[in-house]
């Protein structure tokens, strides 16, 4: 009976320890938990390594190195308390299948049935406090534009509260949409005279936040409700299925506009924009799976690269999303005739479009569908390891988010000469053909905006705007990367915005050099001439107002 029980070593202090091993194996009498090595019967299945504090992640590295060395192949747990001195993206650099912050014991048991499995889990409590890094200091006109900018950014924030949802009393809805217009221009301008193009970024983000998240590959923002990650088995299938659930959670919490910009989808109801969102990533399952598959038919397209396999399925993609996002059986009258919802959108729809702001799609595909390793950071990691998955869920969010948002620009343009159809699929403010022909011009404006004028400025300054699930939000999130080969394949247009740019950079120097010079000249013509010119005017009429007073005073007498 004995030998069935699995081996755990427990390393923590006595009374904890005991403590965890007693409620553990009251629970789970098929577990053997030994507090010291030589109370163990064979080599033991886990390590749990309890800490009550810690302060240095070098440190914590070599001792886990130490203990994995030793105890090989058992998979190692490390239990941290809840206030720990360490950032949680340097917890999540420690290479160990298992890492619990303050766990309950429920989540501890679970946290070692998943590693006894050969699984990965991480729960990370919160985000912890880390000390941000020093900033170098302002100048005096950079001071002036960042209050400036932080002032109408305030102003704005506080002002989109109001008009959310809009105020009956129209009077006061004009003052405040003239208002916000003006600000909206103010800062325009002065981003346009003064500041320098990321500048005017630091506004793409969820209301009440105060910076946007700019990040390298790799680079992780875990907000304050804390970070959970479990992977069943160390393989793609299983990160897939995390991913997946990762996400189906996302979009259940809800999908709001977080963006600071227009969304099409934000043109659904509710209940179809998660339908859709959600019908888009069980598509991608099946998608995935059969990229997974190995190829037993004659058929030609099962040889092209993963790429170009991709690319063939997306047409096919979107118009199984649509149909289960409208519903296969749903029909609304049209005229004196019912006609199927699913099918009238998926034939009027142009579903081959492509995005191009879409990352290559075998940085996404060959980790999942694969198991080849990801490139975080110039180091190559599994993809079950934490920073590698959740860089692949970003990829995997931003798909999802830009292929909805071609989906729901189809779907706008489509409910203008069906009113039905408008009520079933459309936000109830939207009903009105006046605000729904506004929001699709306002919407085609700004896709002219970015694609002429946004897009060569971000691929000039080698960014990336990818779109997370996070806090029931859609969230931005910059990414920095190399992109020479799309800059080179800009239109006439777009690389005169690209000109324009490098021009702006190679003459300010020189510029700011001239105005410095102007400057001192200004301050040497003010002090050293003007400045002793009136000096000696001055003198001069003291001093014939002192020979005046003398030349009275000698008078009188």
């Amino acid at each position: 009976m004995n030998a069935a029980k699995a081996e755990i070593l427990l390393l923590a202090p006595d009374l904890l320890g005991e403590s965890l091993a007693l409620q553990l194996t009251s629970e789970v009498p098929s577990w053997s938990i030994a507090l010291r090595s030589d109370e163990l019967n064979r080599h033991p299945q886990l390590v749990i390594w309890s800490l009550d504090s810690t302060e240095s992640i070098a440190l914590l590295h070599q001792e886990l190195i130490r203990l994995q060395e030793h105890w090989q192949p058992a998979p190692v747990l490390l239990l941290l308390p809840a206030s720990v001195a360490i950032p949680a993206v340097d917890l999540l650099s420690l290479d160990i299948p298992g890492l619990l912050q303050a766990p309950d014991l429920n989540t501890l048991r679970e946290a070692i049935e998943t590693l006894l499995q050969g699984g990965r889990v991480v729960r990370l409590a919160q985000a912890n406090p880390s000390t941000p890094p020093p900033q170098p200091a302002m100048g005096l006109g950079q001071w002036l534009l960042t209050s400036g900018l932080q002032q109408i950014t305030n102003d704005l924030q506080v002002i989109d509260a109001l008009l959310v949802p809009p105020p009956d009393n129209l009077l006061l809805r004009l003052m405040l949409e003239g208002r916000q217009r003006e600000l909206q221009s103010a800062r325009s301008l002065l981003l346009l005279l003064w500041g320098p193009l990321q500048i005017g970024l630091a506004d793409v983000q969820p209301l009440g936040q105060r910076q946007t998240t700019v990040s390298q590959p790799g680079d992780l923002t875990i907000d304050g409700n804390g970070m959970a990650i479990t992977v069943r088995e160390r393989n793609a299938i299983a990160v897939w299925s995390s991913i997946q659930e990762r996400l189906s959670q996302a979009v259940d919490a809800g999908v709001s506009n977080g963006t600071g910009s227009l969304l099409a989808i934000e043109g659904l109801q509710p209940e179809r924009r998660r339908d859709l969102l959600l019908s888009l990533l069980q598509q991608l399952d099946q998608v995935m799976a059969r990229l997974r598959a190995p190829s037993v038919s004659s058929d030609s397209s099962n040889n092209l690269p993963i790429d170009a396999q991709w690319d063939s399925l997306q047409p096919e993609l979107r118009r199984q999303a649509i149909q289960a996002m409208a519903g296969s059986y749903v029909h609304l009258p049209r005229g004196d005739q019912l006609q199927p919802v699913a099918q009238h959108l998926i034939n009027a729809s142009d579903l081959s479009q492509n995005d191009d702001d879409l990352p290559d799609p075998r940085r996404m595909l060959e980790p999942l569908v694969r198991d080849q390793p990801v490139l975080v950071n110039g180091q190559l990691l599994p993809a079950d390891h934490p920073k590698a998955l959740l860089q692949l869920e970003t990829l995997v969010s931003n798909w999802l988010v830009r292929s909805a948002e071609l989906i729901s620009a189809e779907l706008l343009g489509l409910c203008g000469d069906w009113p039905e159809l408008r009520r079933y699929l459309l936000d109830e403010r939207l009903l009105p053909t006046r605000d729904l022909e506004r929001l699709r011009n306002q919407l085609n404006n700004q896709s002219r905006w970015q694609l002429w004028v946004k897009r060569p400025v971000q691929l000039y300054e080698s960014q990336r705007l990818l779109y997370q699930l996070r806090g029931g939000s859609i969230a931005p999130l910059l990414l920095i990367e190399p992109r020479d080969e799309e800059l080179r394949r800009l239109g006439w247009w777009q690389q005169q915005v690209a000109l324009l740019l490098e021009a702006r950079d190679a003459i300010a120097p020189q510029m700011q050099a001239l105005v410095q010079r102007i400057g001192d000249l200004m301050v040497v013509v003010l002090t050293q001439v003007i400045g002793r010119a009136i000096g000696l005017v001055g003198r001069g009429i003291a001093q014939g107002m002192g020979r005046s007073w003398q030349r009275g005073s000698t008078n009188r007498g």
